[in-house]
């Protein structure tokens, strides 16, 4: 998604979200503090430790664990080719920091929905 369509579908989950009652309101900000992650620190982790902790971050822990194996078999292996596997994971991750504002987006409204269909389905006041 282009950061337009997720703006735009940031504004519509904002617009249930003011169309909730007050009580279902303060439940949505509480879960929403909780579980919302931050863009910056996303990017940091992915620029500053490139072994995959920006998965965890997001809560992707297969891949982050794919990512640490890799880099360890990388390191371990140097003198017989170790440094092609380093290079690739640093290839396939590269996409992953100059679209972490997009990702941490697209993944913050993910969030958002999934409280608001929580807060309907199971009726939460």
């Amino acid at each position: 998604m282009d950061m337009q369509a997720l703006q735009a579908e940031e504004e519509q989950l904002r617009q249930e979200i003011a169309k909730l009652p007050d009580e279902q309101k303060q439940y949505y900000y509480q879960q929403e503090k909780l579980k919302v992650k931050d863009p910056d620190t996303y990017a940091v982790l992915n620029w500053f430790v490139v072994v995959g902790l920006h998965h965890f971050y997001l809560g992707k822990f297969g891949r982050g664990a794919i990512n640490i194996v890799l880099i360890l078999l990388g390191l371990a292996f140097l003198e017989l080719g170790g440094w092609i596997v380093l290079i690739l994971v640093f290839l396939l991750e590269l996409p992953q920091l100059f679209f972490s504002q997009r990702i941490v987006y697209r993944y913050n409204n993910q969030v958002m929905a999934s409280i608001l269909d929580e807060i309907h389905n199971k009726g939460i006041s």
